[in-house]
């Protein structure tokens, strides 16, 4: 994990104190990540430098704790392997509480105390919402790694991209056929009350009616509650299926109160991970969930048909066969959307490598770079699948994953195409001034 000073821990990345001391960068007085005791000193070299905005703490804080892990791991690999452009990368890391207004604090301190190359790493929607515009104001690159449709919509800048995990609307487009052929025709929604929440209230519903199926009630849900008995009365008695996608700290309550309400009848349950990121599949209570779906953006159990490519991005964080921390059991991974920060690394490399990346100067050909991306092949940079950049829409499509809690562990059962997802939208951030 990284340590409180905001830069990654000597002895998470196997970097002794000595090699620290030799790669201090001149004048700077900054740690830099592993590899980069391997350049010279020439200002050519100097660190790439990326502000990665962590919610650290609030309800975002176990997403942040994966975040991180692959993080480090990626920037490892890369500096490994000769870093960006010939220089080395290093991370610097602000806790933005999983909160809108500090998150624009955030990004500003990044642009003008640390003064790093690009912003990095945002999850939920509200601080993604909060912060773009300060980016935008500051000619800021903003790579996030959320879920939401915000950037897809139009509604952000073009400074905000989002390339390297899918949205909310293409992941419900792929999910709902699925799901009205396997689960059944009347759903009923279970979901956050802010914007991550919305983008599947206003997406699932067109997308199962496309597939015969409907939606016959919404409950949204303050994602602050710590109790949930009093919303299941809503759920109408017709109900076939109970689409529910909560998250934040009282997870866990809100399927345990579930199964103690409708006991071994109820509707069939369709989850988003997103309910039961970094929590033990079999914790006690939720015996309720065997034989329940879920969709997944990156499967957290090994599968038996995983790619090299999977095995070596799974031993690069660490995680095991079952999703958590080698060694740590107790330390279930956010996989299902932790992998989008490998990826987006990945992307950002391949970008500042295509337009000659020197330094603050060349943020809008960075920007410019990373919009003319299109396909990316699944492999060691792509582990999670193969994906489609759309530059017009800063959005990337990808696969989705499908999978049944069957004995204690989710077994994918489904694997989508990135043509199931595609949408048509006018958007188009290229027209934008930069």
């Amino acid at each position: 994990m990284p340590d409180t000073r905001g830069f990654f821990d000597l002895t998470a990345t196997g970097l002794s104190r000595r090699s620290a001391l030799k790669g201090l960068a001149a004048g700077a007085g900054l740690m830099a990540a592993p590899g980069f005791v391997r350049y010279s000193q020439a200002q050519s070299s100097a660190p790439i430098r990326i502000g990665f905005q962590s919610h650290r703490t609030g309800i975002g804080a176990t997403y942040a704790h994966w975040y991180e892990k692959t993080t480090a791991a990626a920037i490892k690999a890369i500096n490994d392997a000769g870093g960006i452009n010939g220089r080395p990368v290093e991370v610097v890391i602000e806790d933005d509480g999983t909160d809108a207004g500090r998150g624009a604090e955030v990004v500003t301190k990044f642009a003008k105390q640390h003064k790093t190359d690009i912003v990095y790493g945002t999850l939920f929607s509200n601080v993604v919402v909060g912060s773009a515009p300060t980016a935008g104001e500051l000619k800021m690159p903003y790579y996030v790694v959320s879920e939401g449709y915000h950037v897809a919509s139009g509604k952000m800048n073009r400074w905000c991209l989002q390339p390297g995990i899918t949205d909310v609307r293409q992941q419900v487009s792929s999910m709902a056929p699925w799901i009205a052929a396997n689960a059944g025709k009347k759903v009923t929604m279970i979901y956050p009350d802010y914007a991550f929440g919305y983008d599947h209230r206003d997406f699932l519903p067109p997308a199962l009616e496309k597939n015969g199926a409907e939606v016959v009630a919404k409950i949204a849900i303050p994602p602050t509650e710590s109790s949930f008995t009093k919303y299941f009365p809503q759920i109408p008695a017709e109900t076939e299926v109970l689409y529910h996608v909560m998250v934040g700290p009282a997870v866990l309550t809100f399927v345990k109160e579930l199964g103690e309400f409708y006991g071994t009848s109820g509707p069939k349950l369709f989850g988003f991970i997103d309910s039961l990121e970094g929590v033990d599949i079999n914790s006690p209570g939720l015996d309720y969930l065997e034989g329940s779906h879920f969709w997944e953006g990156s499967p957290r159990y090994a599968q038996p048909n995983d790619s090299d490519a999977q095995k070596a991005y799974r031993a690069a964080v660490g995680i095991d066969d079952n999703g958590a921390a080698v060694g740590d059991p107790k330390d279930v991974s956010t996989a299902g959307h932790m992998f989008g920060c490998w990826e987006t690394l990945y992307v950002i490399k391949k970008a500042m490598e295509d337009c000659g990346y020197k330094g603050p100067e060349d943020r809008a050909k960075l920007v410019e770079a990373t919009e003319a991306l299109t396909d990316l092949t699944e492999g060691p940079e792509h582990p999670q699948g193969p994906k489609r950049f759309n530059g017009k829409l800063h959005q990337v499509f990808g696969v989705q994953y499908i999978s049944k809690l069957e004995g204690g562990r989710l077994n994918v059962i489904h694997r989508t195409s990135i043509e199931d997802g595609l949408y048509e939208s006018d958007v188009d951030y290229t027209k934008m001034a930069l």
